[in-house]
């Protein structure tokens, strides 16, 4: 690790241990913090009780394993029907990881992949998150209590470069200089349509920090795939209508959206929720020609491919997701999967959709069940069905 450049990560990186009670004390102050805790909490004793709990708090192991933990456990039993994972007993617990998953819910995935993590006595993931949710000041605060560092979007392109060098080089240290895994999207932003697909940019960015061979550069990063699998899937009405905004009259969303989305995953109905933890990610290329920009950008490529491989086939199929795909299709070549009545349920949610998103457009039926059935369509290519 000596010959890593020397980098000033602060406008980056997570909290330490000996900012969580300074920090945790200025989020307290904050009067749109307090309102959200309202809001979450209902009863001003309980706000204040919680209050109390937080300011007693000087670590984030200790924030984890506690506020975090319990507020996810109520989350998990209010608005899921319960959380399941697999995979994860064949990793080792002492060995750091870069987690790369598909990205459903802007809250939820990183914090259920820690939730899990540390159910299985494993030192929880930092989280990458895109400085375009840091809406308010007390987002800053709580995400970068969490272990999250900050991946900074929409600059000019010199300085996009810079940034992105430079989170590469904060990915890379954690890993394999301070033994910490990391958690980051398969891409920017959430799939909004049910197909999954790694960036392949996110991949070269990740090689901007690399000063040895292609494939020991890759290799030392232990890139494990991560399917998440929720049955209902997360804000999908609104991400529909984004789609459609974006398409059909050129709209992009804006910060007002992000913050609905995040409070929407979080509280709204997800059904069954399954993470399932590929295997790690096998790098042998010939690295004669690594030098060249055609070569790493075609290994980059095809580590992505590796990736989506494991996230399709280890993608776990919900009864919606063969109803989508039976009623897209318009044939029954998945009917033994599900029963009548689920058919009849997934038919109304259908209904609601089309009754919900109010534009003049007609494929609006056919997108929600593409939502849905994308990920049997992609399954299907890795022949694991």
């Amino acid at each position: 690790m000596s010959n890593m450049p020397d980098f000033d990560f602060d406008d980056i990186r997570p909290y330490t241990d000996k900012e969580v009670k300074s920090k945790i004390a200025v989020m307290l102050k904050d009067p749109v913090f307090d309102e959200v805790l309202a809001h979450v909490f209902k009863f001003r004793p309980v706000v204040e009780m919680v209050k109390l709990q937080l300011r007693m708090i000087r670590n984030t192991k200790q924030l984890q394993g506690t506020f975090v933990y319990d507020l996810l456990g109520t989350v998990i039993n209010k608005s899921s029907g319960g959380l399941s994972c697999s995979g994860i007993e064949n990793l080792d617990k002492k060995k750091p990881y870069l987690f790369i998953s598909n990205h459903r819910d802007i809250v939820l995935d990183a914090a259920l992949l820690n939730f899990l993590i540390f159910e299985k006595g494993m030192n929880t993931t930092l989280i990458a998150i895109g400085n375009n949710l840091l809406l308010y000041n007390w987002i800053e605060h709580a995400v970068k209590l969490n272990r999250a560092f900050i991946i900074k979007r929409n600059l000019p392109p010199r300085e996009l470069m810079e940034a992105s060098t430079k989170v590469s080089h904060f990915i890379r240290k954690s890993i394999v200089g301070d033994n910490l895994s990391v958690w980051i999207a398969q891409r920017e932003g959430r799939t909004k349509d049910g197909n999954d697909k790694t960036q392949v940019s996110v991949l070269k960015m990740l090689n901007m920090s690399n000063n040895k061979g292609i494939t020991e550069g890759y290799k030392e990063l232990n890139i494990v795939p991560v399917s998440i699998s929720y049955e209902i899937e997360p804000c999908g009405l609104a991400k529909i209508k984004e789609l459609i905004k974006k398409e059909h009259y050129g709209q992009k969303k804006t910060s007002k959206d992000d913050l609905k989305s995040m409070s929407m995953g979080m509280f709204n109905p997800k059904g069954r929720i399954r993470f399932s933890f590929g295997k790690p990610i096998e790098v042998d290329f010939d690295d004669a020609n690594s030098k060249s920009k055609e070569q790493q950008n075609k290994i980059a490529q095809e580590i992505a491919e590796k990736i989506d491989h494991q996230i399709y086939s280890n993608y776990k199929l919900w009864p919606n997701n063969y109803i989508a795909y039976d009623m897209l299709m318009q044939e029954h070549r998945f009917k033994s999967k599900y029963t009548h009545s689920e058919a009849k349920k997934f038919e109304i949610m259908v209904e609601q959709a089309m009754v919900n998103i109010d534009y003049p457009i007609t494929d609006i039926q056919e997108r929600f069940l593409r939502l849905y059935a994308n990920p049997v369509i992609n399954k299907l290519k890795t022949n694991k069905i």
